[in-house]
């Protein structure tokens, strides 16, 4: 196995291992998923899907599919009361809280969208796709039980969409878009 791969296998479960705050979680975030792999493939960022999406449809067709999981996830109290992750008091926290989430989701997508998937699935478009997803879902643990199973598929058609387009910024985007979606409605409700 390539080495570089390897190291990310490593790296996957270290920030989740970190105690911290939620400021210091996306510090560990940025350093292990984004800064150390730009490091490790900093000559060839554009094949780990560091660029525009060759078109936006798929992921149009995902925002409208997170849209209705947002609703099916108010069926869940686990999920009601697990989300928003971040501390809030009023609309300008709460607005500060998704922007955070949003340098967390890029982290994710860049690292097992990007990283992980592209260099993979080049050699192999099954084991890219399930290499990438296994982890993502195991670090769920922890989280709502459904999130185990649902993250396993998300990483699964995020990675069949991201490797179609040849950018992970699909996945970014409707994980972004939808969880901030999901914390509204949670918010509200």
């Amino acid at each position: 196995m390539n080495p570089r791969i390897l190291a990310l296998f490593i790296i996957a479960f270290i920030p989740s291992r970190i105690p911290g705050t939620f400021n210091e979680w996306i510090a560990y975030l940025v350093f292990f998923y984004l800064l150390i792999p730009v490091i490790l493939f900093r000559k060839d960022l554009k094949d780990v899907g560091f660029k525009l999406p060759k078109s936006w449809r798929s992921t149009l067709i995902l925002i409208g599919i997170a849209v209705i999981m947002s609703f099916l996830g108010l069926l869940d109290e686990s999920m009601r009361s697990y989300y928003p992750r971040f501390p809030y008091s009023d609309v300008y926290s709460f607005i500060l809280g998704e922007l955070k989430m949003g340098v967390v989701m890029f982290t994710h997508e860049a690292f097992f969208r990007g990283f992980l998937l592209f260099p993979i699935a080049k050699e192999n478009k099954w084991m890219g796709i399930l290499g990438q997803a296994i982890p993502y879902a195991i670090l769920h643990i922890g989280k709502p039980v459904i999130e185990i199973p649902y993250s396993f598929l998300a990483g699964i058609i995020f990675a069949i969409v991201d490797l179609k387009e040849g950018s992970f910024l699909p996945s970014f985007i409707v994980h972004w878009l939808g969880s901030a979606f999901f914390d509204i409605l949670c918010a509200l409700t």
